[in-house]
């Protein structure tokens, strides 16, 4: 059941820096490899914050495809596209408000933290409440089994799930349900009709689980049934009603936290970046200027690599004999800064130059990535398409 769709987005914060290499894109690539990978940007949800400084957001918006590419993420193998270019999405929003409570959007751990975190803006709007239900929407629009997020984001597929899983429990039952699940289930042919009616039976009655997933792989491997009386097979077989909007799940990814350049979590807003296409020179000047254990005031005095900056870049880019070099060096004042600075210098370099060759190619021709966005904005919208018109059906909204 749409069991390798992947979905994921990330707001248009202008050009990337390490903390998004390592922290996200690094996963993306990954993922595009194992599975069917739609990846987002999300310019609506820029507009959640940031509503009152508009012009900003479109040179953001392909300075940040573009590092997508640069980085490896592979239009051949994952559908890249613009989350405004898919108006489905602001449909499916729209439709999920009429049955998504206000205390459940009010209850994610998020929007009272951002309140406090962004006091300084006018977040009082529908449009920062609701952005939670806009994230589900881009989830559900794609049937999406699973999400890649940090433990922190865990709550947002929660809530995703419970909006789901109220849809489907309020519009899932059309009319003659069962007589219509009776109907596809003879589609599936003699034999196929009796294991998936023995596999239902041994679910209900006595909550067999590996029969629950023998009735699921049945249904799976029923080429022959269009979408809608699949989905309407799965449900029956729970004893629910039709699932139209599937739940996803979080899939964890274990992404390493990267330090910005003051020891602070890297952030635009602390000014501690690299970014992923910045010049060699910023990047040897940048990193040998980093502060480190303030107890070395000369040379020969020793210091301990907890705290400095420098050490947790070593965390990231060290092996384990480099960092005991760092440990004992450092602690017996057998290496000065600069020459504890120059290994980081050196692997940072080695990382980043295929990305910023790689980008050099967008970068003079403007229309590539234009036309990679348009591809995939297009396939991305023809699946949208597809779940809207069982949304609608489910809602008795596809009247003429």
């Amino acid at each position: 059941m749409f069991s390798n769709r992947v979905v994921s987005g990330m707001r248009p914060t202008g050009s990337l820096h390490l903390g998004h290499y390592h922290g996200v894109l690094r996963n993306w690539i990954r993922l595009q490899h194992e599975f069917e990978c739609l990846y987002f940007v999300a310019d609506w949800h820029a507009l959640t914050t940031h509503y009152e400084t508009p012009e900003v957001i479109e040179q953001n918006v392909w300075d940040m495809a573009i590092d997508w590419l640069a980085a490896g993420v592979d239009p051949a193998q994952a559908i890249l596209f613009i989350q405004s270019r898919v108006p489905e999405h602001a449909e499916l929003h729209l439709l999920l408000s009429m049955i998504a409570p206000i205390a459940w959007l009010e209850r994610v751990p998020s929007y009272k933290d951002q309140q406090q975190r962004l006091a300084d803006r006018d977040l009082a709007t529908y449009g920062f409440l609701g952005y939670p239900l806009l994230q589900s929407a881009d989830v559900l629009i794609y049937r999406a089994s699973q999400v890649p997020v940090g433990e922190d984001q865990v709550p947002h597929i929660e809530f995703t799930r419970e909006i789901a899983r109220r849809f489907n429990h309020v519009f899932g039952r059309d009319q003659g349900y069962e007589e219509k699940a009776e109907a596809a289930i003879r589609k599936l042919g003699a034999k196929r009709a009796r294991l998936y009616r023995q596999s239902r039976g041994r679910y209900l009655e006595k909550g067999d689980t590996e029969a629950l997933a023998a009735g699921r792989a049945l249904v799976e491997e029923a080429q022959n049934l269009p979408l809608g009386e699949r989905e309407r097979l799965f449900g029956y077989l729970e004893g629910g009603g039709k699932v139209v909007l599937p739940e996803p799940r979080a899939l964890l990814t274990d992404a390493p936290r990267m330090p910005g350049l003051d020891g602070q979590k890297m952030s635009k807003s602390y000014g501690n970046t690299i970014a992923l296409r910045e010049e060699p020179e910023s990047i040897v000047e940048k990193i040998r200027r980093m502060p480190t254990d303030p107890a070395r005031v000369k040379r020969a005095d020793p210091g301990d690599p907890e705290k400095c900056p420098v050490w947790e870049f070593h965390r990231v880019y060290s092996d384990a004999s480099r960092r005991d070099w760092v440990q004992q060096g450092c602690r017996s004042a057998g290496i000065g800064c600069l020459e504890c600075k120059q290994p980081v210098i050196d692997q940072v370099l080695a990382e980043l130059q295929p990305i910023r060759e790689r980008a050099r190619r967008y970068l003079d021709d403007p229309t590539l990535v234009r036309n990679i966005v348009a591809d995939g904005c297009d396939k991305a919208r023809k699946l949208a398409q597809e779940t809207m018109r069982e949304v609608n059906e489910a809602m008795g909204l596809d009247y003429n």
